[in-house]
């Protein structure tokens, strides 16, 4: 599967997940990033998992030039919504260095699916926790702290 076809699969599925956010359905670690826009200001909402890692929240880029990203870090806080109940968090971003081992265990500890995507998006060049793990100069990753 292309890049692109993927991407497209991914919109639709993530226009569901809204859908059922809304009105109060979750499912695994999908929530809802609300930020304002680096350019407009505008408040922007994207379905986005977060992940837990090493005892502490984690939500990782899984697309290149993803605007979630370069929004999360012009902002000061951002919101996270899961179903109905909502939370200010600051987003972290974690320095290289740090990324590796947290992708690494990402990757070790989901479905293959997961290390196929980095894959399947460009950001990789392997899908294995090691691989993935050698591309973090690539992914952005950040921690979800409390406002």
């Amino acid at each position: 599967m292309s890049a692109d076809s993927y991407r497209r699969r991914v919109n639709t599925i993530n226009k569901v997940i809204a859908g059922l956010q809304r009105i109060g359905i979750v499912f695994g670690p999908m929530q809802m990033l609300t930020v304002h826009g680096r350019r407009t200001g505008r408040l922007l909402t994207f379905p986005i998992a977060v992940n837990e890692l090493d005892g502490r929240r984690y939500i990782v880029q899984a697309f290149p030039k993803a605007a979630w990203v370069a929004n999360a870090r012009a902002a000061d806080t951002v919101t996270l919504t899961r179903g109905r109940k909502a939370a200010t968090a600051r987003l972290i971003e974690v320095p290289v260095d740090e990324r590796r081992p947290l992708l690494r265990e990402l990757v070790a500890m989901s479905p293959a699916s997961v290390g196929n995507r980095f894959v399947t998006t460009g950001l990789s060049d392997s899908p294995t926790p090691d691989g993935v793990a050698a591309a973090a100069d690539r992914i952005a990753l950040f921690r979800v702290e409390p406002a």
